[in-house]
């Protein structure tokens, strides 16, 4: 790699660098601004997260005859298997603080009566999901953000890229700890040098390595990435969570179809009609999500169909403006009236289960640097996510990492070398990195996608190697931007998982190969652990 230090590009020096402003990095910088000088970095805006994409809500154990002894074991079934008890514990058991904290910053839950709206959703026994409407990401997010732009003690930058996190190893230095990152200023087009003891990576999942997904274009993996090239294991990555229902439309891209119209009797029918989940699961709708989404995708490869039909129409249109007010305005702005008709939909790749590899405060392998929100995989999850425990974690986790660092000693940082451009040229061929993206997307899809198979795999593996080539070529040789950064980031993420998958010789939770279609006993995580530099 020919990018080498510069005494010239700027410096910035913090307590606690955070990458990422959804949930989990701004919840984390909001638990910190009291007593520490905090940098949220996000590529975006603050806004432009997946957080603010969520419909469905927040589990949390709220309503009279639920327990969490419940809520464990919803979870842990979801899981299969592979959930870490104590973990899956102490999050639920932590929902009920972070419903309260939300509440006291001003998140408008909708309520029935005095008491809090409670919905349910597939795999869940009982009503225990607290939401907004049917935006419950969206109103969150607002709420976080009016409060950090005005929170002293935390300095934003905006459309600032991770390049790499800086580790004493890398630069020669004795012991093993993170002491920054650089990160591209998509302003000023300049690598900026950002030091601190402690840093969070916040940055969301890896949806975009495929071709269909819920998920935001900021989804590239750029934190599970960076931390495994910094020495940190990664886990359970080849659990990706297909949701069932993504709006089939041509100007609809990756507009999710929140999992409460299935939680309020919506039904997965056939073009003709026809009810389909009932034969595929006793849960019929309310499976968990890669029931449903395999049981959808056999029906569209059975029956050689586009889409499948999502149908709430029973339900009344008063009903429906109320519950479901943007999905109803969403669909009836492409002609499609969810009150008389049902909603076409396929499945999309939703959520990254696995993760860099962290324990209850969040920590990672390398000291000093944390891993929260979808980039981590803490062992909540396990093999597939329950509904509505997402948002759960990043809130419980932006929490006990905060708390962690508060309780850190202080660790002085060196001044760090700045980010040295000298020695490389503009590329004269972006168009390499868009094809280079669209080959990558579409052969995840075709090959890494619902269902797998030895071949499949094998196929992509090739692939990625064959790309990965490319893009270190690029990398080496040319001006960094947020295209090849990202793409970097994609094409590391694609073969963590495929690598993954390769060692998952069993059929479990979101992972489904044909060649190994049964369980296998004992049920074990799948650890990655990077080669030494």
């Amino acid at each position: 790699m020919n990018h080498l230090p510069s005494p010239t590009s700027p410096q910035h020096t913090f307590d606690v660098l955070i990458i990422g402003s959804g949930l989990a990095g701004l919840s984390a910088a909001l638990h910190l601004a009291p007593t520490h000088r905090v940098a949220v970095l996000t590529k975006r805006t603050l806004s432009d997260g997946a957080s603010g994409w969520a419909q469905g809500g927040i589990a949390a154990v709220l309503a009279e005859g639920d327990t969490f002894d419940a809520h464990v074991n919803d979870t842990l079934v979801a899981g299969a298997g592979l959930c870490d008890l104590a973990v899956t514990r102490a999050v639920i058991e932590g929902a009920p603080h972070a419903i309260a904290w939300l509440r006291g910053l001003g998140v408008p839950f909708t309520l029935e009566g005095e008491q809090l709206h409670l919905t349910r959703e597939g795999g869940h026994g009982a009503r225990r999901i607290a939401h907004v409407a049917d935006a419950t990401g969206a109103a969150v997010q607002r709420t976080l953000i009016d409060v950090v732009r005005s929170a002293p003690g935390i300095t934003l930058f905006e459309h600032h890229t991770l390049v790499d996190v800086i580790t004493a190893h890398k630069l020669g230095l004795p012991g093993q700890r993170c002491l920054g990152l650089y990160a591209l200023d998509e302003v000023t087009d300049e690598v900026l040098t950002f030091r601190a003891p402690q840093t969070i990576l916040a940055t969301g999942g890896a949806g975009k390595v495929y071709l269909y997904t819920t998920n935001p274009d900021t989804a590239t993996g750029d934190g599970i990435a960076a931390a495994w090239r910094a020495g940190c294991r990664v886990a359970n990555l080849e659990f990706i969570q297909f949701h069932p229902t993504c709006l089939y439309h041509p100007h609809a891209k990756s507009y999710l179809i929140s999992e409460a119209v299935r939680g309020e009797g919506g039904q997965l029918k056939l073009p003709d009609g026809t009810r389909f989940m009932p034969q595929h699961d006793a849960r019929a709708e309310l499976a968990p999500r890669d029931v449903v989404a395999r049981a959808i995708d056999y029906e569209m490869k059975k029956h050689g169909l586009d889409c499948v039909h999502l149908d709430i129409s029973h339900q009344s249109p008063a009903f429906l403006h109320e519950h479901f007010p943007n999905i109803l305005a969403r669909c009836a702005e492409l002609g499609i009236d969810i009150t008389k008709e049902p909603i076409p939909v396929v499945p999309a790749a939703h959520y990254t289960c696995g993760g860099v590899l962290t324990d209850l405060a969040g920590r990672t392998d390398l000291p000093g640097l944390f891993a929260i929100g979808e980039t981590a995989c803490t062992g909540l999850h396990g093999a597939n996510r329950l509904a509505s425990n997402s948002l759960l974690e990043c809130m419980v986790f932006a929490r006990a990492a905060a708390q962690a660092i508060a309780a850190a000693p202080a660790t002085p940082v060196p001044d760090l070398p700045r980010w040295d451009n000298s020695r490389v040229t503009d590329a004269d061929e972006s168009v390499v990195i868009s094809h280079n993206w669209d080959e990558l997307r579409r052969f995840m899809w075709d090959y890494v996608g619902i269902v797998r198979t030895n071949k499949r795999l094998e196929r992509a593996a090739h692939r990625i190697t064959l790309l990965q080539a490319e893009i270190q070529e690029f990398y080496a040789n040319f001006h960094v931007t947020r295209d090849l950064l990202e793409l970097r980031n994609l094409v590391q993420v694609a073969e963590l998982i495929v690598r993954s998958a390769q060692l998952r010789r069993e059929s479990r939770g979101l992972h489904f190969s044909r060649d190994y279609p049964e369980l296998a006993a004992p049920a074990a995580p799948t650890i990655l652990v990077p080669p030494v530099a």
